[in-house]
């Protein structure tokens, strides 16, 4: 009996699709809030442009038209901070859930291997021995192997997020000095 048949690969290019679809609708979603994110900026920048010119060209003299210029820095500021933050929530969100859609395959096809790997020992004809354990050696490996690096993302992102929470508290804090010694 072979090991390989053909309705088993059918089955495992069918998952494997499925997978692949699944997939790509969860970075589609990740670039549709991307994009919406993006066009409400636009929408609401272009809306507080107009407000701002009309503020400024009310000014009867210049020092308020440079009132009005100092009041907008830190606003301008902080909704660069905030959608900056917002990318970030977004890309984090569609990483981590590409992460998990990943990490669910490759845990099944690790199972798939593993079973594989069983069934070719269980059957391996006598003298075979050093090639089975070369075979078991060689799946122990690509699994520790995997493990240390999805350890080492999940690292990797975990500083990332730390250094832009650090780097968004930064910025808040330089928008709102900015403003306050606008306004002295």
């Amino acid at each position: 009996m072979s090991p390989f048949m053909p309705d088993q690969f059918a089955a495992v290019q069918k998952a494997n699709l499925g997978h692949l679809f699944t997939l790509t609708n969860m970075a589609f979603e990740g670039f549709q809030k991307l994009t919406e994110l993006n066009l409400q900026t636009v929408r609401t920048t272009l809306a507080e442009g107009q407000d701002n010119a009309k503020a400024v060209l009310a000014g009867k003299d210049l020092r308020e038209v440079f009132a009005v210029q100092g009041n907008l820095a830190q606003p301008a500021a902080e909704k660069a901070v905030a959608y900056a933050r917002n990318v970030y929530e977004i890309a984090s969100n569609t990483q981590a859930e590409l992460s998990k859609a990943v990490e669910a395959q490759y845990e099944q096809h690790n199972r798939n291997v593993q079973a594989f790997v069983d069934a070719f020992v269980k059957n391996a004809p006598a003298g075979s021995e050093a090639i089975t354990a070369l075979l078991q050696s060689s799946v122990a490996a690509a699994s520790s192997t995997y493990e240390s690096i999805q350890n080492a993302a999940k690292q990797t992102a975990e500083v990332a997020k730390a250094n832009f929470a650090t780097t968004a508290a930064a910025a808040s804090g330089a928008a709102q000095q900015a403003a306050r010694a606008s306004k002295q």
